[in-house]
């Protein structure tokens, strides 16, 4: 299993729709930096938000999430309120090869403000939007901007394609398109 290179990320994205929109280069100037990077692509989240809340004192269940625990906003900048956090989405839609593993991980301007994203894998197979978790860890509201660099993700190529990817496993978060909220399987 290897890291893959820009050329190896251009190319699956550009010939298969591994990354769309895809950004061929990486864009830094006046803004956290997105794109193509030297061994990774950087994500941008869009300008929809939902923001964690204690208004209606729910307890959060990841087995029965009530989505009272969290409000949605949408704007060009988002204030995650103190030791809180918000989901967000893509920009950018995934087609895993059945191959490829992927792994985010946040961005460290945001990380050295105390912003963290959550290290999540995509895995081979996997199709769709990536929810994006993101803690604000800081005693001080912080911001996230819309449509620049919130997290980076590296590919790993395996030596074979693994024998069940996640679409053939009927993955929950399966071709997602909008923030998801956790899920789980119901029993049958």
């Amino acid at each position: 299993m290897g890291l893959k290179s820009d050329n190896w990320i251009r190319e699956k994205s550009l010939n298969e729709a591994m990354i769309s929109p895809f950004c061929e280069g990486l864009v830094g100037e006046g803004v956290v930096s997105y794109g193509l990077s030297s061994y990774g692509y950087d994500i941008r989240v869009t300008d929809e938000f939902k923001i964690f809340t204690n208004i209606n004192a729910e307890v959060v269940d990841p087995k029965d999430f009530n989505e009272n625990n969290v409000v949605d906003f949408k704007g060009d900048i988002c204030i995650v309120p103190p030791n809180s956090f918000a989901l967000a989405r893509t920009v950018e839609y995934f087609k895993m090869p059945k191959d490829t593993l992927a792994i985010c991980l946040g961005k460290s301007t945001y990380a050295r403000c105390g912003i963290i994203v959550n290290v999540t894998p995509f895995e081979p197979g996997f199709e769709g939007h990536i929810t994006i978790e993101i803690s604000n860890t800081t005693p001080l509201p912080a911001k996230i901007y819309a449509n620049e660099g919130i997290a980076q993700v590296l590919f790993l190529q395996g030596d074979e394609a693994c024998e069940t990817t996640y679409a053939d496993r009927k993955g929950k978060y399966q071709s997602q398109t909008g923030i998801t909220l956790p899920r789980i399987l119901k029993k049958s």
